[in-house]
């Protein structure tokens, strides 16, 4: 129990030292990536914009996270080989991996309600509810000839520098 801890305390403090633009995380078997990358824009109406990546393989998602408007959430939407320009509504629909919520998870164990913004300090974990499943029944997975599943929860792995 002692090193579970132990490795616990470390990525909370690791993530204490890291802006939320920046911070890479990882799923439970290390399979799955989510970096962070700024968004480059105050004007901009995302808040934030990341990428998921396979470690060994050559899958690569984008993914962005705009503030609900009515209700403090981070609406996270990934997508897979999207067209750009100007698309339509059904466009979009037919390359959208997963969309919901990215909630942020504590060192505690307790769930927040939006993800840090750019500048703050990094979440330790995040909560992206259904999105193996998702990925799993997406054009993606047969595209990539994919074969394991991500975690819904990713836990801080490092900085990009």
């Amino acid at each position: 129990m002692a090193s579970v801890l132990s490795i616990s305390l470390t990525s909370a403090s690791l993530a204490a030292q890291c802006p939320q633009a920046q911070a890479i995380y990882v799923d439970r078997d290390e399979v799955y990536e989510l970096a962070f990358e700024p968004v480059g824009s105050e004007a901009a109406v995302v808040s934030h914009l990341f990428k998921i990546r396979q470690v060994k393989g050559g899958l690569l998602l984008n993914g962005h996270i705009m503030p609900g408007d009515e209700v403090a959430r981070s609406n996270g939407m990934i997508m897979h080989n999207c067209p750009t320009g100007d698309v339509t509504g059904e466009e979009i629909a037919a390359c959208t991996v997963w969309e919901g919520v990215i909630y942020p998870v504590g060192a505690d164990g307790n769930i927040g309600e939006t993800v840090p913004e750019e500048g703050e300090e990094a979440a330790e974990r995040l909560l992206l509810a259904g999105f193996g499943p998702a990925l799993r029944y997406s054009n993606a997975w047969e595209e990539k000839k994919l074969t394991s599943v991500p975690w819904d929860v990713l836990v801080y792995k490092g900085c990009a520098q």
